[in-house]
């Protein structure tokens, strides 16, 4: 398989023009976000991604993570790979120092996330699971569970888990059948849980199973759902990894990609009840694991983003080198167009998840209570966007790369299949991309009446001025193609709000169509923003071909919006 080169330049540019890093490392606790500092973070970031991660991905792929005996072994190198992770003090960098972290930006943290990721996603699974029970823990936990706890998550010593999905239940959470009861000071958890990412490995010496439960007497659904904290051994009176907790892994899961990623069926209580600690207040699970789960959302549409980097590099790189015709396959108007339909994706992409990133840190550190709310407010608006977009152009950019390569990319020894089977995932789990459009409908759009959705399309709206102070070839479509997208994503947020007030089900019917409109349309003003902020032809030309290809797609969206359930509103009997 091709290597990675990590685009470090380009990451680095997106971070200070368009998520505005200089702004984000003048809020307290980012002061140590130093040009300097975040440049060397990057450049080494980037060395153990190409040099240690890339080169494990297609041989973890072709061994796979496998259970031998009751223990789950991952692919060779990995656990030395993850040692330097946790050596080089990677997992802190978003985290507080009070807690061992580093008290980095969130969003150089995301652009680290994304070298990981793009060089193998297998392995980067375990900690982006891991970041997420450092939030759950950090703002729902008791102090004696972070006195305990922390430290081990925030250096990656230990590792987190998110456990969910049960046989029966699915995506409906409400319908979760495992049973905490309580033991003194603590509870006794039983119960089977599926599709849990890094349940079981090797990698560090102990795992913490953030699990959802319920207690005696608790209402039926999601109000009646509570989170607990159980480790895999309990630790002992120094604090080390002690006996072994009453949860074993039963089997692993065969999976069309991420072979290398061990993902278990978790038995708790076999022998008795595996202790477990209240995380938050009884029957306020779902609140707290929404903190792993919104932390989880953006890390997958990611995923998208990095595995579209990935995959780009390498049909590029091949179309250079592949002759055909008695010519290099990247001189075929096609392939060219194949080419920058990825890159130019692949771009609006990053641009969007950076942003979002960017976003959460004013919330978590703006001194200013209204800014911190704006941006809140900003950041849920985006992040169902991130996950379900980022990761539905991660899927269509690893098809066309495999286009690109033709025959030779049907055939697994050029490794870019293996993306396609990797990131094939991801617009399904953390909530499958359907939820997330349902959630950008009636959690963000109807919730404040649109006033989100208004103030960010009133922000798109003032980049005219400056497209059109722009003489140089290709702004003056960039710009009215912007425009025209900018009055679809405001037609479709009306019309969707009428239409939900009066009938919720029908404005679902729209949903999805919305989502991809909403943040084609984000996309392609964060990319005519880089666009202005340097002139580089390169740069000029990817803004152009996304004005001109892409963003007519999402104004042509607009009717399936509008029309509500019109096309789709009859018996299911039909189908």
């Amino acid at each position: 398989m091709p290597g990675y080169d990590p685009p470090v330049r380009e990451m680095r540019f997106v971070l200070d023009t368009v998520a505005g890093l200089p702004g984000i490392a003048a809020l307290p606790g980012c002061e140590s976000a130093t040009p300097d500092t975040v440049t060397a973070i990057l450049e080494a970031a980037a060395g153990l991604a190409r040099d240690v991660l890339a080169p494990l991905d297609q041989p973890g792929d072709h061994e796979g993570a496998r259970l031998e005996n009751g223990v789950v072994r991952t692919p060779a190198g990995f656990s030395q790979a993850y040692r330097s992770f946790v050596e080089g003090g990677w997992n802190g960098l978003p985290f507080a120092e009070a807690h061992g972290g580093q008290g980095l930006p969130l969003v150089v943290a995301t652009a680290v996330a994304e070298m990981w990721t793009a060089a193998n996603m297998s392995f980067a699974l375990c900690p982006l699971l891991t970041a997420g029970a450092v939030e759950a823990l950090e703002r729902h936990g008791s102090e004696a569970l972070k006195a305990q706890y922390l430290e081990k998550l925030v250096s990656g010593a230990w590792t987190g888990t998110m456990d969910l999905t049960e046989p029966q239940a699915g995506s409906d959470v409400g319908a979760v059948k495992t049973r905490a009861v309580p033991d003194g000071a603590h509870w006794r958890i039983s119960g089977q849980k599926i599709y849990i990412t890094y349940g079981d490995h090797d990698l560090a010496e102990n795992i913490l199973h953030f699990v959802l439960a319920r207690t005696p007497g608790s209402p039926a659904g999601t109000r009646g759902i509570s989170l607990f904290l159980v480790p895999k051994f309990l630790p002992d009176a120094e604090g080390r990894p002690g006996r072994r907790n009453d949860v074993r892994c039963v089997s692993l899961e065969h999976k069309l990609g991420i072979h290398a990623s061990p993902t278990a069926v978790l038995a708790f209580g076999d022998e008795g009840g595996a202790i477990g600690f209240l995380v938050g207040e009884e029957q306020r699970g779902m609140a707290c694991m929404f903190t792993m789960m919104n932390n989880a959302r953006l890390s997958v549409g990611l995923q998208g983003v990095a595995i579209s980097e990935r995959v780009y590099q390498q049909a590029r790189d091949f179309a250079r080198e592949r002759v055909q015709g008695g010519a290099a396959i990247i001189r075929h108007p096609d392939v060219r167009r194949m080419l920058l339909l990825m890159r130019s994706r692949t771009e609006a992409s990053r641009a969007l998840a950076y942003f979002t990133a960017s976003c959460l840190d004013i919330a978590r550190r703006s001194p200013d209570a209204a800014r911190r709310a704006q941006a809140q407010s900003r950041a849920e608006l985006l992040v169902p966007m991130v996950k379900a977009w980022c990761t539905d152009i991660g899927v269509e950019n690893a098809s066309l790369a495999i286009q690109v390569h033709g025959g030779m990319g049907f055939i697994e020894e050029t490794g870019v299949a293996q993306h396609y089977r990797d990131i094939r995932i991801a617009p399904i789990y953390e909530g499958t991309n359907g939820i997330q459009a349902m959630d950008l409908l009636g959690r963000k759009l109807a919730r404040d009446e649109g006033a989100a959705a208004r103030a960010l399309i009133a922000e798109m709206r003032a980049l005219d001025a400056a497209l059109a102070a722009r003489s140089e070839d290709g702004f003056a479509v960039i710009r009215a193609a912007l425009a025209q997208g900018i009055d679809a994503v405001e037609t479709a947020s009306a019309s969707l709000l009428a239409i939900h007030a009066a009938d919720p089900g029908r404005a679902a019917a729209g949903a999805v169509p919305f989502l991809t409109l909403f943040a084609t349309v984000t996309g392609g003003w964060l990319l005519a923003k880089a666009a202005l902020a340097i002139d580089d032809p390169a740069r000029r030309l990817s803004a152009r071909f996304y004005a001109e290809s892409v963003l007519p797609q999402a104004t042509a969206l607009l009717p399936a919006i509008t029309s509500g359930s019109t096309v789709i509103d009859f018996a299911p009997e039909l189908l």
